[in-house]
């Protein structure tokens, strides 16, 4: 397979604990990182690199943010 091709069906992606746990630690507390747009730009990383569904500890705070 070469890059670029197609594989005909979905990609899903696992986020992984360790970056969730990561996230939220010194970062949100010290208020250095916003914690909506922090989630929302993790998940959009991992849209970008391809992934057509992401498992994720963020799933409920990412659904209230787009809703």
């Amino acid at each position: 397979m070469r890059p670029g091709e197609r594989v005909g069906v979905p990609i899903g992606a696992y986020q992984v604990s360790g970056e969730y746990s990561n996230a939220p630690g010194r970062n949100f507390e010290k208020g250095w990182l916003d914690r909506d747009r922090a989630t929302l730009e993790s998940l959009l990383g991992i849209r970008r690199a391809g992934a057509d569904f992401i498992v994720t500890y963020f799933a409920k705070d990412a659904a209230k943010l787009l809703a």
